[in-house]
């Protein structure tokens, strides 16, 4: 007889384990490729949970951006073995871990997990919009400026209240990846396991950062994903009008307090892996 969702043993995992968690990401459909999971890996803790067969059937990350702040990400369980309690255990170590350091943590949940994680003590913050947009031909040559990493990070320490610098030069640094800055706007677009991201964006007013996108969408074969703040709404009305539809929504939450200070949120995150 196989363990029971109560015997299966909790573990840590690295930079070995990133094609098998590769594979639930996949069943999960979510974008994250290796490159994000090998990040994740190498630069947070990861809890995972194998079946009978040696199978990584669970995860949760915990990844540290300062001494007081980090991120909850990639809670996934294998199709047949949720609804048994995995996910919880494996929050519940990515929070104890957090405790025991100090740090107060973030995630951004679907409606269903906002229901699981409300109960666990977070609070929910800003509203989340994933918007997806098909493009099938090949892009036109790319005009857009190169953005400066320096400016990028100061905007987005501005927005998140704390430092993400090895994350933004990370992911700014991968093949594939563009930092783009016109008009005011600026944006980091990344590969995905199933589309191009697009996010952080960061601009003085909506209408360039809508121009920003477009430029970007025009430059480059999609598809293409974003991650729009509800709260900017003229943004996020300004995509549905150029085809962008809606995926699903996410609620971000915290649990504890911040030690930073947020200012204005940005036109478009990082991503719900991320932030």
């Amino acid at each position: 007889m196989g363990a029971t969702e109560k015997e299966l043993p909790l573990v840590q995992l690295d930079a070995h384990d990133a094609a098998a968690a590769l594979e639930l990401s996949r069943e999960a459909q979510w974008n994250q490729n290796e490159a994000d999971w090998r990040f994740f890996l190498t630069k947070g803790t990861v809890y995972g949970m194998h079946d009978s067969a040696s199978r990584l059937i669970a995860t949760a990350a915990l990844l540290p951006y300062t001494r007081r702040e980090a991120w909850i990400s990639m809670v996934l369980v294998t199709e047949n073995w949720r609804r048994r309690g995995l996910a919880t255990r494996l929050v519940d170590a990515c929070l104890d871990a957090a405790m025991r350091a100090g740090l107060t943590t973030w995630l951004d949940a679907t409606p269903a997990g906002a229901a699981v994680y409300g109960p666990l003590g977070f609070a929910p913050t800003i509203q989340l919009r994933r918007l997806r947009l098909e493009r099938t031909a090949a892009g036109a040559s790319n005009e857009l400026p190169q953005g400066r990493l320096g400016d990028f990070i100061t905007c987005d320490i501005n927005a998140m209240g704390f430092d993400r610098r090895d994350l933004v030069g990370e992911l700014s640094g991968r093949p594939g990846s563009r930092l783009l800055s016109a008009n005011d706007a600026m944006a980091l677009v990344r590969d995905g396991r199933t589309a191009r991201h697009i996010g952080p964006v960061f601009a003085d007013n909506p209408d360039s950062a809508l121009a920003l996108v477009a430029g970007i969408v025009a430059s480059e074969p999609g598809p293409h994903l974003i991650d729009a703040v509800a709260d900017q709404d003229v943004f996020l009305e300004g995509l549905m009008r150029a085809s962008w539809t809606l995926e699903r929504p996410f609620q971000r939450m915290r649990f504890g307090r911040t030690a930073g200070q947020s200012g204005e949120p940005p036109f478009a995150v990082a991503g719900p892996e991320f932030g």
